[in-house]
């Protein structure tokens, strides 16, 4: 894929053309799908059952979780994921509280179909309900297993984690693979001028102090990546 095809609407989450359902109406980018299943493979011959929590979202739908969370209606966590009262928090510092784990309408990595948040369906009962909670991932979780694998094999499959560790921007998320081919050519796509127009067109919850700050916002949380293994 040139980067020529990565149009504006694919970047910010409104072509939903190149998706296809995966599973669990989850969907991805066409082109991330085959090696998504070769990954899913390899890992079942070690008794990991590799299931998506969520693919490729749209615009409206994380404009929806984005206002939820500036209202209050779900939560927000800390770095190490203890719950915070958002109505406590003003300007700047009520965006970079929702911002740590969750990403501005427009510029989520989940917009590129390329992004996929994952679990280990064997690890757990048919009911359990993932949280995508830290300790779901470290020694002692029900998941710390897939994490050790993804560490050891997600690069073969084309898959690296680009929120491995916290670097001052989005923290550490150890459920969410980026597929490299795709994903890194959209991040390169997207240019901040692409962002502030899709925002202008498409008001979300705190637009203006959005705009105000979004070249920061753009460094910090949406640049701000643990690149992919050379």
């Amino acid at each position: 894929m040139r980067l020529t095809e990565l149009s504006p609407a694919l970047l910010t989450g409104q072509d939903a053309g190149p998706m296809q359902l995966v599973e669990h109406n989850q969907q991805l980018h066409q082109a991330v799908i085959p090696a998504y299943r070769q990954m899913q493979h390899a890992a079942a011959q070690q008794g990991i059952a590799i299931r998506l929590v969520s693919g490729w979202r749209s615009f409206e739908r994380q404009a929806a979780i984005w206002q939820a969370k500036c209202e209050g209606r779900r939560p927000v966590f800390d770095r190490w994921q203890r719950p915070l009262k958002i109505e406590h928090y003003q300007g700047l510092a009520k965006l970079e509280a929702i911002m740590l784990y969750s990403a501005l309408p427009g510029a989520s990595r989940h917009h590129w179909g390329s992004d996929l948040d994952i679990y280990d369906a064997a690890a757990v009962s048919n009911d359990y309900q993932v949280q995508l909670q830290q300790s779901e991932y470290s020694a002692g979780g029900p998941f710390y297993r897939l994490s050790q694998w993804l560490t050891q094999h997600a690069a073969q499959y084309g898959f690296f984690l680009p929120y491995r560790e916290f670097q001052g921007g989005v923290a550490a998320e150890p459920w969410h693979l980026s597929y490299q081919p795709l994903a890194t050519r959209c991040q390169r796509a997207l240019t901040l001028e692409q962002l502030r127009l899709v925002l202008q067109q498409h008001p979300i919850a705190e637009q203006q102090t959005v705009l105000a700050h979004l070249p920061e916002l753009y460094r910090r949380f949406i640049c701000n990546i643990c690149e992919a293994p050379k």
